[in-house]
């Protein structure tokens, strides 16, 4: 029954790539455009990971990783440490929303909530809740470059919003053979790059900042795989980059286990 099981999820995932991405080789096959890399996951190093972490958000700074979690009455912003998991700090968002991406700025932390169009301002790293600011339509993921955040909304385009008043100042709508690259969900920015999950694919996106365009792709269905659950909740979101010690750390909803991986060797 678990053999049965486990092929019946390997198919899933097989016939979703195929539908997906969209249709990765075929779609590098037929387009003009040089094809673009899909990398697997090396793993370097593993460390645990709260199990029960509905992942929305996370980065790396100071030496930490910084976590945000969803689910209404169960959202958290937290600080560990990377290698026991152990939690440093935690803060619950005010009651009845879902939270979702982080970003730190300067001497604050921004916090997105799902559908509540409303995000949250914390102190950082002491993540005492100082005040908020509204936005529309859904939010998703956060990171920033060094004049920018940069936002997801489940949608193509990602938003570049001012660090301080928080408002609009520009869109990057992202493409992979010419098609518009949906459902982008968790960023962290590496080594001049947007890196964004894409909810319910085991799949990391490597977004060209400026044109909006996949230059790679870096596929985690060897680390779904390890992570072996059978929820759906338990797909693949969250990156995180420690540029100090140039490591880059992913996880995923409900995994028990943060990855180390490895940069790939080839230059995009």
């Amino acid at each position: 029954m678990v053999f049965l099981r486990y092929r019946l999820r390997t198919l899933f995932l097989s016939l979703a790539l195929s539908v997906f991405l969209p249709n990765v080789l075929s779609a590098q096959s037929r387009s003009a455009e040089e094809p673009v890399p899909i990398d697997h996951a090396e793993v370097l190093a593993v460390f645990p990971h709260d199990p029960t972490s509905f992942t929305e958000g996370l980065f790396f700074q100071n030496g930490f990783l910084f976590e945000s979690t969803g689910r209404v009455g169960q959202s958290v912003i937290r600080k560990l440490r990377v290698e026991t998991g152990k939690v440093v700090a935690e803060s619950l968002l005010p009651e009845g929303y879902f939270g979702e991406g982080i970003v730190s700025w300067q001497d604050r932390l921004i916090s997105l909530t799902w559908r509540g169009g409303k995000g949250f301002i914390w102190s950082f790293p002491g993540l005492v809740r100082q005040g908020d600011f509204s936005y529309e339509g859904e939010g998703w993921g956060l990171t920033r470059d060094d004049h920018t955040l940069i936002m997801s909304d489940g949608s193509s385009c990602l938003r570049r919003l001012d660090p301080v008043t928080l408002h609009v100042t520009g869109r990057l709508c992202v493409t992979y053979a010419g098609k518009p690259v949906r459902r982008l969900n968790e960023l962290e920015y590496i080594h001049g790059e947007i890196w964004a999950n894409i909810w319910m694919m085991p799949q990391i996106a490597r977004i060209d900042p400026v044109t909006g365009k996949v230059k790679a792709w870096i596929d985690l269905t060897d680390l779904q795989e390890d992570v072996n659950s059978f929820d759906p909740d338990a797909v693949a979101n969250g990156i995180a980059y420690d540029p100090a010690n140039d490591r880059i750390f992913v996880t995923g909803k409900y995994w028990p286990r943060l990855y180390q991986i490895k940069f790939p060797e080839h230059k995009h």
